[in-house]
């Protein structure tokens, strides 16, 4: 008889294990889960986080594109390669659309089969009583007299009464046996919390999707007495949605009545500082409405349906009329200027077209408090409007604007231009108190200063959905703290009858995951079962 050969071969001669082809459907399936794991879906949710930081650091086009198309051009060596990079339009760039879609698509996939999961487990039945409870964690055991009258399938059910009552889910086993038990689970809101936090987050996800397709986002410059509808030529600036439609607009009317700045005039520390903005409007909700008073502040919004208006600058506005040298008038009205400091020296450009026989452009400075150093140079030395003088140089030419190339309002472009006034000029610059009027040279015109406005830059949002971001954000908190606070235990309780008579109880306790409290709920269970039966605690285990 040939005896086989058992011996292990050489591991040279070993072959090597052949492992199945993944495939292409294996390669989709194994991508899936990776991206639909926990584990992913908490990876996206902290890069969502740091892709939004750029959003805080570098100008946003949607915000102010003139302040963005000033730092590119104040930083020609890495302000291009930054636009490039979309990092001037962080929310609505490439990179943060493709994270935001693949977390929404990695929470659902979380949501669901974890959503189908604990519905089986709802309905199924706690596990089968393990065969030596003295392996769990929390273990004890309690012995009923043999004159108490109480046998073992007895035991299980008034057990059973005990720990209904402290909101676990019982199932009998084994009732008329020798050894009936029974198996005990609560907690299920641990899982039903993780559920809604997640679920929650979705919720917000969508809310915060519809918000940026149907809402729109725009600027406004309102000075005293002056009226803004909410119509889109009146914006300064606009950013409508991706799905936006213009017949959505909310018809209302804004007019600024009075805007008052209080400052700090008791503190030395903080003296002259802003502590208070407000500003009176009166409103109209349609063209037939009657017109209400309201009072707009910082973080105070004044609502109209859907949309806010958010107080987020102000400034003052001189008056100023512009004569050409035709002696008509070419321009008048309050000019805006741009506060630069804490008291509110402020730039002022101011561009006329209209001006004959050249047209007219005047840069300079705005002072609420002017004052002169030991050098002769003014400043403002308060924020209110003490002292109030305008500085500006004059230029006359083609100011550009007959071109139609889109210019800022806000700067003046001098390199065509014939300076007429300046401090290096014969004629020196313009230096302008209310109610004081100077004659250009070569005859040109004059200027006149005739007044002081104050002005307020409003934001004006509409973005739907925006109090369910709240609601769910809310659900979301109330599903995490549910999930963090709530435990998931399993109690077994198992009796039996002593051969003298005694009812021996046995029980114990497993939690699902670390659960630091589970001693003490052993030992207020085996407080209730004490007291059930009426035992003495000093009796102990045995």
């Amino acid at each position: 008889m040939t005896v086989p050969d058992t011996s292990t071969p050489p591991a040279d001669q070993v072959p090597d294990p052949v492992l199945p082809a993944l495939g292409p459907v294996g390669m989709l399936r194994w991508a899936w889960r990776q991206l639909t794991s926990m584990r992913t879906a908490l990876f996206l949710l902290l890069l969502l986080a740091v892709g939004a930081v750029p959003g805080s650091l570098f100008p946003q086009r949607s915000a102010n594109p003139a302040l963005v198309t000033r730092y590119i051009k104040d930083n020609p060596a890495y302000g291009p390669v930054l636009d490039a990079l979309q990092m001037f339009d962080v929310y609505s760039s490439v990179w943060f659309s493709a994270i935001y879609i693949l977390l929404f698509i990695s929470l659902i996939g979380c949501v669901v089969p974890r959503a189908r999961t604990h519905y089986k487990a709802l309905r199924s039945q706690p596990p089968r009583t393990p065969k030596r409870l003295s392996r769990l964690p929390e273990y004890g055991t309690l012995v009923l007299p043999a004159d108490a009258g109480i046998h073992a399938a007895a035991a299980i059910t008034e057990a059973a009464g005990v720990l209904r009552k402290r909101g676990y889910r019982v199932e009998v086993r084994d009732r008329d046996g020798l050894r009936p038990s029974l198996g005990a689970e609560r907690g299920f809101l641990k899982e039903a919390g993780n559920l809604v936090f997640h679920t929650s987050l979705i919720g917000v996800l969508v809310c915060v999707a519809i918000g940026g397709m149907f809402g729109y986002r725009g600027q406004k410059i309102l000075i005293e007495g002056g009226t803004f509808v909410n119509t889109l030529v009146s914006y300064d600036a606009f950013t409508p949605g991706t799905n936006f439609n213009t017949a959505w607009l909310d018809p209302f009317a804004v007019t600024l009545e009075s805007f008052e700045v209080r400052f700090d005039r008791e503190s030395r520390q903080q003296f002259g500082q802003p502590i208070d903005f407000t500003a009176e409007l009166s409103t109209k909700d349609g063209a037939e409405s009657p017109a209400r008073e309201q009072t707009l502040k910082v973080n105070e919004p004044v609502y109209f349906g859907e949309t806010g208006v958010f107080l987020v600058g102000n400034g003052y506005a001189p008056v100023v009329t512009v004569k050409d040298g035709t002696g008509k008038t070419a321009f008048s009205g309050p000019v805006v200027s741009i506060p630069n400091d804490g008291v509110y020296t402020s730039s002022v450009v101011l561009k006329v077209p209209d001006a004959a026989p050249s047209q007219l452009g005047f840069v300079g400075f705005f002072l609420p408090s002017a004052i002169k150093n030991d050098q002769g140079v003014s400043y403002s030395f308060d924020p209110d409007p003490l002292n109030p003088q305008l500085s500006l140089n004059s230029y006359y030419g083609d100011l550009g604007l007959d071109t139609g190339a889109p210019q800022n309002v806000y700067v003046l472009d001098v390199a065509k231009l014939t300076q007429l006034n300046g401090r290096d000029l014969p004629a020196g610059g313009i230096t302008l108190q209310p109610g004081a009027t100077y004659t250009l040279p070569e005859g040109k015109g004059s200027i006149s200063f005739d007044g002081l406005k104050r002005y307020i830059g409003v934001d004006v949002r509409s973005t739907p959905a925006q109090g369910w971001v709240l609601v769910f954000s809310l659900l979301a908190v109330a599903g995490l703290m549910v999930s963090l606070y709530v435990n998931r235990r399993r109690v077994w309780v198992r009796t039996g009858t002593h051969e003298d008579g005694r009812t021996m109880v046995e029980y114990g306790l497993l939690a699902r995951g670390e659960d630091h409290r589970l001693a003490a709920e052993a030992t207020a269970i085996r407080a209730l079962l004490a007291g059930q039966w009426q035992l003495q605690e000093e009796q102990g285990d045995v």
